[in-house]
């Protein structure tokens, strides 16, 4: 998938009655991962976990650089 900020990769793993999503950006490497129920709305997971990259991403930007 590519979004605002380039690709987006993602990876798709179920455990018992649970799939955890992780999605990583291409161009960064940074990846994140959320669970949610396997019987859901996979759209819904992977909305989710962009998000929440985006999230991080801007949290990290934020930060001041460290020595």
């Amino acid at each position: 998938m590519t979004g605002a900020g380039g690709e987006i990769l993602f990876e798709f793993h179920r455990v018992g009655t649970y799939l955890k999503v992780v999605a990583i950006d291409g161009q960064t490497g940074v990846e994140v991962s959320v669970v949610g129920p396997a019987s859901g709305s996979v759209e819904l997971l992977k909305r989710t976990a962009i998000n929440k990259l985006r999230y991080v991403q801007n949290r990290d930007a934020a930060k001041p650089p460290t020595r």
